[in-house]
């Protein structure tokens, strides 16, 4: 090729370099574009999620509440609430009639002095009762019972549809406690207290959610309940275009990967701080302590979630950036690979020996590493509700079974190298220096003394 030639063809390589350029520069621009739609879209997937497993699975929505009937609070705030209802239905003149006549006038020059310590008294014994209610094991029976009819009434609280005994407001969602003040009634009569079961039916409430913005929420609760699953599959779409249409699809992997997990951590900051308002903002008539109660189970398995989110993330980041090139992961990737090389020398030296297993996984490594990776991410999908540590456990076996691949990749010996390693190796007896026969030794031909050598006999 002459110069000429040369100098054109370098001309045309500069031309379809400089028409390339804008292309790769809006490929470039739309990868970005994509990869902070991921960053925004990962907590809503999350949540989106989050609803639609507690929405429509009601063994679910029991394994989140079920819980609560232990907690101390709420056993507390219920007890207080039904106790309370109970009371304002006692009569002292009532009690006062139910004493034997010949006691009635003495008793009620009593109470005329006593009234307030005795009311005290019957708000005190109907509170203690009411405490032996909520924390019996007729409590717990109704409780695990009634989750899931509850349910249904959650459903009604964040979509606005269905029935049953909870009534959503424009502020508050809440559980009717009749049939635990039925249950208070009954115990008060048993211990003596024979007016209570002249109390009418009660129907008083206990708050679940209280908020201003419930009829706010319901509408958003149902977007998120029709997306369910599927944005999180649009995300991961999303996420495989941005890299794709990026430049260096390994570096951008490891980014959509942090975002991702940086998406799930920021929905967990926000769940920390919507915990706070919720609670500053409650109203004085509500209990703090059983409503934070209530708070914490609700969103239990949507912080797993986010755990598992994060950690899945760091590590899809963590696989990209130690099979990069880059110097500190090529660093990582030659320690791993000495530790599995001295542990394969140190097995063969006791007698392990691997056969035709070696070179089978050294021909088929590339295709037995990318199953490892499938089956993991399958078996990652087809989990019905991965905590973190499900997402560590599949990620430390993965590694163990390409850490097992390593260690049987055995490269096949071939004859040229066996050859070589022949001609190298240690030298036989007769060819030792000084040998008989050697080249030098007495006796060798050209040696002195030998026949025919200089100033041998008859030279």
């Amino acid at each position: 090729m002459t110069h000429a030639q040369d100098a054109e063809v370098a001309r045309l390589r500069a031309q379809v370099a400089e028409l390339s350029r804008p292309h790769r520069k809006l490929r470039s621009a739309l990868s970005a574009i994509l990869m902070v739609l991921v960053l925004v879209l990962t907590p809503l997937a999350v949540v989106a999620s989050w609803t639609s497993s507690l929405l429509g699975d009601t063994d679910r929505y029991v394994a989140t509440m079920g819980p609560l009937v232990d907690d101390r609070a709420v056993q507390e705030a219920v007890g207080a609430r039904a106790a309370q209802a109970v009371t304002k239905h006692l009569d002292l003149d009532t009690l006062l009639q139910e004493a034997a006549p010949e006691d009635r006038p003495m008793l009620s020059k009593a109470l005329g002095k006593l009234g307030s310590p005795i009311e005290g008294a019957v708000a005190s014994f109907v509170g203690k009762e009411a405490t032996n209610v909520v924390a019996s094991s007729w409590f717990q029976t109704f409780w695990t019972d009634a989750n899931r009819r509850i349910h249904a009434a959650m459903v009604k609280a964040l979509t606005g549809q269905g029935g049953g005994a909870v009534k959503v407001t424009d502020d508050a969602v809440t559980i009717d406690l009749a049939p635990v003040i039925d249950q208070l009634k009954q115990r008060l009569v048993d211990a003596g207290l024979g007016v209570a079961a002249k109390v009418p039916e009660i129907h008083t409430d206990f708050t679940v959610v209280q908020s201003k913005d419930v009829k706010k929420a319901q509408t958003g609760f149902r977007l998120l309940q029709i997306l369910g699953t599927w944005l999180a599959v649009v995300v991961v779409l999303i996420a495989a275009l941005a890299v794709w249409l990026a430049r260096r699809r390994r570096r951008a992997l490891t980014t959509v990967a942090l975002l991702i997990a940086a998406g799930a951590l920021l929905l967990g900051l926000g769940l920390v701080i919507a915990r706070a308002l919720y609670l500053d903002k409650l109203p004085a008539g509500v209990s703090a302590d059983a409503a934070a109660a209530v708070f914490d189970q609700l969103v239990r398995f949507l912080r797993t979630a986010v755990r598992s989110v994060a950690v899945l993330g760091v590590a899809v980041a963590l696989g990209a950036w130690l099979s990069g090139p880059g110097r500190r992961a090529a660093q990582v990737r030659h320690l791993w690979s000495a530790g599995i090389d001295a542990t394969r020398g140190a097995a063969e030296q006791m007698g392990m020996r691997l056969g035709p297993v070696g070179p089978f996984v050294h021909r088929w490594k590339r295709r037995l590493v990318q199953a490892v990776l499938a089956v993991g991410a399958l078996t990652l999908a087809l989990w019905s509700y991965p905590t973190g540590w499900v997402v560590v456990g599949i990620v430390l076996a993965v590694l163990l079974a390409i850490t097992v691949i390593e260690f049987l990749d055995t490269r096949p010996v071939s004859p040229a190298h066996r050859e070589a390693a022949g001609r190298t190796g240690p030298a036989g007896p007769a060819e030792a220096p000084g040998a008989p026969g050697a080249p030098g030794a007495p006796g060798a031909p050209g040696a002195p003394g030998a026949p025919g050598a200089p100033g041998a006999p008859g030279a």
